[in-house]
C-alpha cells in the first residue's frame, strides 16, 4: 500500500494569495525573533490584551475544486485505486504571534509594594509567632501586650459593681472585664489625655457679666484636666478687679501674679516657679491675682505677657480667667494667645444676652474662629434658673457656637469657698469631665503642623 504520506507530499502545490503569502512571511519573522505569545503568561503582564490585538484579521486561501470521481461504465462502483489517487485537502494552521506589550510605567513599582507589604506582613506574622525577625524591630515592639502572658496574674481585675463580685465570688477564675459604665469613664479619660506638641496651649474662660460663675466654671475646668491627665496644668487668675480663684482651693502661697512678674528674672526652673502657686489635690496649679484693689489696677497687658511665657515654660494648659472688663488690655492680651475659649452664662434672660453680646463682640473685633470654636458653659445655679426655658438659651447658643455644656448646683459651690473635687456630686463632675473633655478636643494637636 503506498505510503500516505508520500502521497500528501505529492499532492500539487496550492496557490496561495499574496495577502496569506505577507501574512505567513510576518509571522515566521516573529518566529525567528522567538517572541512567541503563550496563553500561560500570567494575567498580570498584559495591561489590556484585547486592545494589543489587531481589530480584524482575514487570510484568503484558494482551494481548487474537487475532482470528480470516475464511475465504471457498468455500475455504480468506485475504483479503490482511482480513489487513492485523489488528492487529499491539506490542513492549513495559521498562527498568530503577538509581541507581549510592554508593562505599564506604575505596574513595576506597584509589584515591588505588594512585595514590601507582603514582606512587612511576614515580618508581623513572625513576630506574632515569636519567630527570629528578618528585620531589626525597635524598642517600641517590646510592648506589654507583646510580652506579658494573660493569665489571672497579669489580668487587672474588673471594675464596677457586678463584675467585681463574679471575681470575688469565682476566686478570681471568671474576669467578665470592666462594665459598661466604667469603660465609659476611661474612653473619657482617654479623651482628656490626647496629647499636645508645640507648646502651651492657651483657654481664656470670660463673659461680660460679674457673678454668673466664671471663677467657679475655671476651677471646675482646671480640676477635671488636672485629675485625668499626666501633664501640668495651670490656672491664673487675670481678674483685674481682685478675682476670687485662689479661694477656691487651699492655699500653700501668698504670692500672686505680681510677684511673678517682680521675680520674673531670677525663675529659672519649675521649682522656682511652683513656690508662687497653690496646688490642690487634683494636682492643679493656681496663681493668684492681687488682692489690693489699687495695685490690681496696675496688671495690664505687658505683665500678663511675662506671666504667660513664664507659664508657657511648664504648662501644657493655661487657663486663665479673666474679668468682666473686655476691654481692658489684659483681655486683648488674653485673646491674642487663645487657642479656645469658653463663655459663661448664666440661666437668667439678662445673663443670656450679656454672654450672647460677648460673641458678637468677638466677632466684630477679628476673632470670629474663636467663636466658632468656642464652648458655652450654661451655669443652671443662678437666680431665675427655674423661671426660663433652658432649651431655647441652648438653641440660640448652638447656631454660634460648637457646643454648649450645662453646669448644675452643687452644694459644695454654692457655698464659694474651697472646693473638692472628690466630693462634688457625680453629675457635677461629670459636667466638669464633659466641658474638658469638649475643650481638648478644639484644641489643635500639633501647632507647629
Amino acid at each position: 500500500m503506498p505510503d500516505k504520506r508520500t502521497d500528501d507530499q505529492s499532492a500539487p502545490a496550492r496557490p496561495v494569495s499574496a495577502t496569506a503569502k505577507r501574512t505567513r512571511d510576518e509571522h515566521r519573522g516573529t518566529d525567528d525573533r522567538g517572541d512567541e505569545y503563550h496563553s500561560e503568561l500570567p494575567p498580570h503582564t498584559i495591561d489590556n490584551l484585547a486592545a494589543s490585538l489587531p481589530e480584524s484579521l482575514s487570510v484568503s486561501i484558494d482551494v481548487p475544486a474537487a475532482p470528480r470521481r470516475a464511475v465504471a461504465a457498468g455500475g455504480l462502483s468506485t475504483s479503490v485505486e482511482n480513489a487513492r489517487a485523489l488528492p487529499t485537502p491539506a490542513t492549513h494552521t495559521v498562527e498568530i504571534n503577538t509581541p507581549a506589550p510592554a508593562r505599564a510605567a506604575g505596574a513595576s513599582s506597584a509589584i515591588e509594594s505588594l512585595s514590601r507589604t507582603d514582606a512587612a506582613a511576614s515580618v508581623q506574622r513572625d513576630r506574632i509567632r515569636s519567630e527570629n525577625s528578618s528585620a531589626p524591630e525597635s524598642a517600641a515592639m517590646l510592648t506589654s501586650d507583646r510580652l506579658l502572658t494573660v493569665n489571672r496574674k497579669t489580668r487587672k481585675a474588673p471594675q464596677g459593681a457586678w463584675p467585681e463580685f463574679i471575681y470575688a465570688l469565682s476566686l478570681h477564675l471568671v474576669n467578665l472585664g470592666d462594665s459598661p459604665k466604667v469603660r465609659a469613664y476611661k474612653e473619657m479619660d482617654e479623651r482628656i489625655r490626647r496629647k499636645f506638641e508645640g507648646g502651651t496651649r492657651f483657654v481664656p474662660i470670660l463673659t461680660r457679666k460679674g457673678g454668673v460663675g466664671k471663677t467657679t466654671v475655671t476651677t471646675l475646668l482646671g480640676m477635671a484636666l488636672a485629675d485625668a491627665r499626666d501633664d501640668r496644668i495651670i490656672a491664673i487668675d487675670a481678674n483685674p478687679d481682685r478675682g476670687t480663684l485662689s479661694e477656691r482651693v487651699s492655699k500653700q502661697t501668698r504670692s500672686t501674679v505680681r510677684d511673678v512678674v517682680s521675680k520674673a528674672a531670677s525663675i529659672g526652673n519649675f521649682t522656682d516657679f511652683s513656690t508662687l502657686v497653690s496646688r490642690d489635690e487634683t494636682r492643679l496649679d493656681i496663681l493668684a491675682s492681687d488682692t489690693d484693689p489699687l495695685l490690681s489696677e496696675a496688671f495690664d497687658e505687658n505683665d500678663y505677657n511675662v506671666v504667660a511665657d513664664l507659664a508657657a515654660r511648664y504648662y501644657s494648659i493655661a487657663l486663665t480667667d479673666c474679668g468682666t472688663g473686655i476691654v481692658h488690655s489684659v483681655m486683648r492680651a488674653t485673646l491674642q494667645r487663645a487657642d479656645s475659649i469658653v463663655i459663661v452664662s448664666g440661666g437668667s434672660v439678662d445673663e443670656a444676652r450679656l454672654a450672647s453680646e460677648t460673641l458678637t463682640w468677638l466677632e466684630a473685633n477679628g476673632y470670629g474662629d474663636l467663636v466658632r470654636n468656642a464652648i458655652v458653659a450654661l451655669n443652671t445655679a443662678t437666680q431665675g434658673t427655674n423661671l426660663v426655658r433652658l432649651e431655647e438659651i441652648e438653641s440660640h447658643f448652638r447656631s454660634r457656637v460648637r457646643e454648649i455644656v450645662r453646669i448644675p448646683y452643687d452644694p459644695q459651690l454654692a457655698a464659694g469657698s474651697v472646693v473638692s473635687y472628690k466630693d462634688l456630686r457625680p453629675i457635677t463632675r461629670l459636667a466638669a469631665r464633659t466641658l474638658a473633655e469638649l475643650v481638648v478636643e478644639g484644641l489643635p494637636a500639633d501647632r507647629s503642623a
